[in-house]
């Protein structure tokens, strides 16, 4: 019996087995191996006695012992088979370039794909996927597409209007089972909060539309209070079930909320959260209301508003309100099962997430969260030679950390130095990587094992660059690498991330739209690149004010360096060697801009650094 979320390289080992034995996969998987981990047959799910012609596990069984017991050499040769197909499956890929082909590709897929009325790709059920949406904003910034961002722009509004999102206690439900975000299921993920979190506010520097940047404020306001450790780190997950029963937390009755609140405080918020006295939410077996209801918004709070004629900020403040008491009323409840072991590779997505809101909001309280959150797993998760663990749970740090576990700390750690310059924290970053070209990196082909070099409990070390819920080591790796070839200029770094897409690229080619995480990264290699070095006091007026012009747009390919004018600018020597000449002019905060390697003249103020940026 496998934890998925402490041990996923066997899962995939072992799903890739039942995938190429069976032709499918699936969960839960019925894997029967040798005694030395060979597994001879596979299977999703078996009952436990034969219906329907479906063979039974009490059928089964026998006929396994059976076989064991008077062909076991069969059995044998028949697992050597089974294991070299899969080495040769690692093998066998073959090489191939990149281009920006790919992104028109997936594009026109996604536009193919999208509901126009709903928002997001296909019918029912609807997973928030935020790399795809990412992935859109990308490729509407390099061929000025508006559909791309049109589709990004719906998915997230009707996503945060619908049930999928938790209007009394923020935060979003795992995916929605109907296609219109309504129905959920009601469980909630940390990494569900930091993707979609990074998705909101880049539509917001896309966009300007604050309702992005308040979506991401409230998704950050229920991390802290319900899925943060007395220590700084993030719990990973919070069941469907409550008593029992699914989604019974989050549903109300009409007559619940007459009760907690004022008759006009009522109506509104039967109106604006379009309860029901039958409710909106069914019976699964007999598709009948139940009386309760799942919560969600019809329209915007600014339609509303014109609607009822009354001024938006005092509808919100209404609404808000409103949202306090139905929340003190409902911590009364019992609540769902909180997971609160904390992932090395989850929380990295959390940091990333809280950094870059940091720098795009200019609210520092989100920096100091994921500068906390870091220090958590590089003193509790860390071993003494500098190697991750992946799981902490009661005082308790264990499992060899996974390539993810690596790959999104390092990218949390980049994020924190870029949203606060804190050197120590890029230093960090930067050895996470090295002891990922270490232990992982595939000197044969390129890219990057699930597993480190010296873990051998598993057959067959495998290599994934499939996107999935959460998007894959090897994708957040590419960019790693990327970032920081253009932080240190050393060009190892870069061809380490090109032999990476050459090793994936059959499969990006043949389903681009599974490897979307991917395309971000293949996006920041073509480029066009910028890189910004500001030179300056970081408290400064002068020094604020460069930096937020540089947040203040949405500029995926943008690496930003900071050169302090003190006794702390060594430490960036060290590392950017090349930032030793970009240094504050006049004493004044001075902006150096190169793109594509070649630098302009340098600004020392704000006008002028806009020029730069739009020349």
């Amino acid at each position: 019996k496998v934890d998925r979320e402490e041990r996923p390289d066997i899962d995939h080992f072992y799903m890739t087995v039942c995938q190429m034995m069976t032709g499918t996969g699936g969960w839960p998987l019925t894997i029967i191996m040798t005694p030395d981990k060979k597994p001879f047959f596979a299977a999703t799910y078996i009952p436990p006695n034969s219906r329907f012609g479906m063979m039974g596990m009490m059928e089964l069984i026998p006929r396994i012992k059976n076989a064991w017991e008077n062909q076991e050499s069969l059995i044998r040769e028949s697992t050597g088979e089974i294991l070299s197909h899969v080495q040769n499956l690692e093998k066998s890929r073959s090489r191939g370039e990149l281009d920006e082909t790919i992104f028109h590709n997936a594009a026109r897929f996604f536009k193919n794909s999208f509901d126009h009325e709903y928002g997001g790709f296909g019918s029912h059920p609807k997973f928030p996927s935020p790399h795809n949406l990412r992935f859109l904003l990308r490729y509407w910034k390099r061929t000025s597409d508006d559909k791309a961002i049109e589709m990004v722009e719906q998915t997230l509004s009707c996503m945060r209007k619908g049930g999928v999102f938790d209007h009394v206690g923020f935060g979003f439900h795992r995916y929605s089972t109907d296609n219109r975000w309504l129905v959920p299921h009601f469980e909630k993920m940390l990494y569900d909060q930091a993707l979609l979190a990074m998705a909101y506010l880049e539509t917001y520097q896309a966009t300007g539309k604050k309702e992005y940047a308040q979506t991401a404020r409230e998704i950050f306001t229920y991390i802290a209070r319900d899925m943060t450790s007395p220590g700084g780190g993030f719990y990973s997950a919070e069941d469907a079930d409550s008593e029992g029963v699914e989604g019974k937390f989050y549903l109300w009755m009409e007559s619940e909320i007459r009760n907690i609140l004022d008759s006009e405080e009522a109506d509104l918020a039967v109106r604006i959260f379009r309860a029901q006295k039958d409710g909106n939410f069914r019976d699964e077996a007999t598709g009948t209301p139940q009386g309760k209801n799942i919560l969600h918004l019809e329209k915007p709070i600014s339609d509303s508003a014109s609607e009822l004629h009354i001024p938006e900020k005092e509808l919100a403040s209404k609404v808000e309100s409103i949202r306090q008491k139905l929340f003190t009323e409902r911590e009364k409840r019992i609540p769902p099962l909180k997971d609160d072991k904390i992932l090395t590779d989850w929380n990295g997505l959390m940091i990333a997430a809280l950094s870059l809101g940091a720098r795009i909001l200019d609210e520092s309280p989100f920096a100091n969260a994921a500068k906390k959150a870091a220090d958590f797993i590089l003193d509790q998760m860390k071993t003494p030679e500098g190697r991750l663990l992946h799981r902490f749970r009661d005082g308790e740090s264990a499992l060899t950390g996974f390539l993810t576990d690596y790959a999104f700390l390092a990218w949390g750690l980049l994020e924190i130095y870029e949203s606060t310059f804190d050197v120590y924290y890029l230093k960090e970053a930067i050895s996470l990587i090295q002891k990922t070209l270490d232990h992982f990196l595939c000197g044969e082909s390129g890219g990057f094992f699930l597993t480190p070099n010296d873990v051998d409990d598993i057959p067959v070390r495998q290599k994934e660059a499939y996107d999935g819920a959460v998007p894959s080591g090897n994708s957040i790796m590419a960019l790693n690498l990327l970032r920081l070839f253009r932080i240190t200029g050393k060009i190892d770094y870069e061809d380490i991330s090109l032999r990476l897409f050459r090793a994936f690229a059959e499969q990006v080619m043949e389903s681009p739209t599974a490897f979307t995480q991917l395309l971000i990264a293949l996006d920041f290699a073509l480029g066009p690149s910028t890189e910004a070095v500001v030179a300056g006091k970081i408290n400064e007026d002068d020094t604020k004010g460069m930096l937020r012009i540089l947040r203040r747009e949405f500029q995926p390919c943008l690496t930003v360096l900071f050169h302090p004018a003190d006794e702390r600018q060594t430490e960036i020597w060290d590392i950017a060697d090349f930032t030793r000449n970009q240094i504050a002019i006049n004493g004044k905060a001075t902006a150096y801009i190169c793109r594509n390697r070649v630098c302009k003249k340098p600004a020392t103020n704000p006008r002028e650094l806009l020029d730069r940026l739009q020349e």
